[in-house]
């Protein structure tokens, strides 16, 4: 009876799945290419995006928020999303430099949306805040609406593009 105990704990135990722990972000290094465009994203200012895919070695980068939030949106995926990162612009050195190590999780950030502002790639873009007091001070004076990732409409980042939308370049 105790052997039979033993295999019966050894086998649920074998068909437990492993809960991976999430990768820790990537720095965005010079020779990062975005995803949908493979662009040098050093060479396009705003706030950044990583995606890490189960079984890849290196995070999926993003020139711009919204063409991230857009794959996430999207049905079609390259393998299961393990961990999700923007770039923190509460502390980010500048818009032209949005840094390199400031990441922060997605699902907790604050995305400023529908703001006067042009990403990377000249489309609005939607910018990331650890704060939801470093969000209301860029909605003073860039406009839009702070929340969640989740609560982003598809409409931000689905529809067209209106690249001459007279969007602003923050400082």
């Amino acid at each position: 009876m105790k052997h039979l105990a033993l295999i019966a704990l050894v086998a649920l135990a074998a068909c437990k799945e492993e809960v991976a722990e999430a990768p820790n972000p990537v720095d965005l290094t010079p020779d990062a290419l975005s995803y949908f465009c493979q662009m040098n994203i050093a060479e396009h200012g705003g706030p950044k995006g990583q995606i890490h895919l189960e079984g890849y070695p290196a995070p999926l980068f993003f020139a711009q928020v919204r063409d991230m939030v857009a794959y996430l949106k999207s049905p079609e995926r390259d393998a299961e999303i393990t961990a999700v990162y923007v770039s923190d612009m509460g502390v980010a050195p500048s818009w032209r430099q949005p840094g390199i190590s400031n990441w922060i999780a997605a699902d907790g950030a604050i995305f400023v949306v529908g703001a006067n502002v042009a990403g990377g790639m000249g489309a609005r873009e939607v910018v990331p805040f650890a704060t939801p007091t470093d969000a209301e001070s860029f909605i003073t004076i860039y406009g839009g609406a702070a929340m969640s990732l989740p609560d982003i409409p598809d409409a931000e980042v689905l529809g067209p593009v209106d690249l001459d939308l007279p969007l602003e370049t923050p400082v």
